[in-house]
């Protein structure tokens, strides 16, 4: 079935009872009015998706038509409670137009201009300036850990590994966890907030300070499972971020700073060569 017929079958009664009123367009197909104003089949040509049944059609056509109607019902209610005054839009109007225009310009500068390359001597710069500014506002661990069956524990003779050097403990876990481990993490060179490690082993403990400095291995069990973790390194609340944890924050900064660089300058810019132009004149006088 066309959208056309569609529309007919659904709003038939409609256009009958619309008929009476003598400000819609007779040439065209009227599916709802509220007061003077009236929907027209023509405003829904791109409603409905090529493919859509009958069924959904209908559906579609009918919840927009009974919005149109309550927005516009709402719409005439404000109409008649609020004044002149408050019915004016038109400097609002304008001055949105004139920021998305504004906006939409300065995108395409920064996007045509904005030079995102950072270097690793701009981020320490910036890291070591505002110390102050990277206070941690959680405890953070170098950590790996391994979970396995407890009857693949007992069969590897797994705690025997985490007792190597480190360099031999890391390729051997590889290996093992490969094969038997249900999960397990081996990145020891970033940082992991504690708060995170917690959602995947189950630490649980009321001074999280006071474990990290107490424990650096820890066996824990629960249901058919063993967890075993390893800590390397630790920092703890309110102490400085390390630089590698605000790496890409710190970039990001560099580059949004160079952002309003750039606009600023380029306001700036065209502001003096209007003036050197004299593409402008003021008037007012204090």
């Amino acid at each position: 079935m066309s959208k056309k017929l569609i529309l007919f079958a659904v709003f038939g009664l409609i256009l009958l009872n619309a008929c009476t009123y003598p400000l819609f367009k007779k040439e065209e197909t009227v599916l709802a009015r509220v007061g003077d104003e009236y929907l027209y089949e023509e405003e829904l040509k791109d409603l409905i998706p090529e493919g859509t049944s009958p069924k959904d059609s209908i559906i579609l056509v009918r919840n927009f038509v009974n919005n149109w109607v309550k927005t516009t019902l709402m719409v005439h209610q404000a109409e008649k409670n609020l004044t002149g005054r408050q019915l004016n839009f038109d400097q609002q109007l304008r001055d949105y137009k004139n920021s998305l225009i504004t906006f939409k310009y300065e995108s395409e500068w920064i996007k045509q201009n904005l030079d995102t390359v950072v270097s690793e001597e701009e981020i320490e710069t910036y890291y070591k300036d505002h110390l102050s500014n990277f206070e941690l506002k959680e405890n953070i661990v170098k950590v790996l850990y391994v979970v396995l069956d407890k009857d693949a524990e007992q069969d590897l003779n797994i705690n025997a590994v985490f007792n190597l050097p480190d360099s031999l403990m890391l390729d051997s876990l590889e290996v093992l966890c490969e094969q038997y481990a249900n999960l397990y993490y081996l990145d020891t060179s970033n940082w992991v907030r504690f708060s995170k490690l917690q959602k995947r082993i189950p630490v649980e403990t009321y001074n999280q300070e006071l474990f990290l400095k107490e424990n650096k291995f820890v066996r824990l069990s629960k249901e058919e499972e063993v967890y075993l973790v390893k800590f390397f390194d630790y920092k703890i609340k309110d102490d400085i971020s390390p630089l590698e944890l605000e790496y890409d924050d710190i970039r990001n900064i560099i580059i949004n700073k160079r952002k309003m660089e750039l606009i600023k300058k380029m306001r700036n810019d065209i502001y003096q060569n209007a003036l050197t132009n004299k593409e402008f004149e003021i008037y007012y006088n204090e």
